[in-house]
């Protein structure tokens, strides 16, 4: 991709720039949408650990209801316009074994993405979701075009 300034997401935190910017991040169970107007050139991505606030603290863009809540504020305050807007979807593996259901965070984090962009009509026009490995998102804000990488799992031994 070009030579743009980069930003690297930090887990539980959203960026949306009018500039040009490739946004990095990595991914394992948490969930990154990417949100872009094709018209405007505005482009941002949340990056999400767990589905749903539960109202206590907080509301922080650690949850994925409030971070898709946020990014698209943002984005609608920079400029885009929500008729526009498309989404990708990234993330949501199952980097941890586990032999309970009820964790299956990834999983969770991956129905709240669809159901709350389809509570606000943004279309999914890309996804690489699930799976047993860990991703590596660049995004470009003005094109948005995605870049990903699987990240291999790495057994360590004493």
């Amino acid at each position: 991709m070009d030579n743009l300034p980069a930003y690297y997401l930090y887990p539980a935190n959203l960026f949306v720039s009018p500039e040009k910017y490739l946004i990095n991040t990595l991914l394992g169970s948490c969930v990154a949408i990417c949100l872009f107007d094709p018209i405007s050139k505005i482009g941002g991505m949340n990056h999400y650990m767990l589905p749903l606030w539960n109202g206590e603290g907080l509301a922080s863009p650690k949850y994925g209801n409030i971070a898709i809540e946020k990014l698209l504020e943002s984005m609608l305050k920079h400029g885009a316009r929500k008729h526009n807007i498309i989404a990708k979807i990234f993330g949501g593996g199952e980097v941890i074994e586990t032999h309970h259901h009820y964790f299956n965070i990834g999983k969770r984090n991956i129905d709240l993405a669809h159901s709350f962009l389809s509570e606000l009509k943004i279309p999914i026009k890309a996804e690489s979701t699930g799976g047993k490995l860990g991703r590596k998102i660049q995004f470009h804000t003005e094109t948005g075009s995605v870049k990903m990488k699987y990240i291999n799992r790495q057994i360590i031994e004493d």
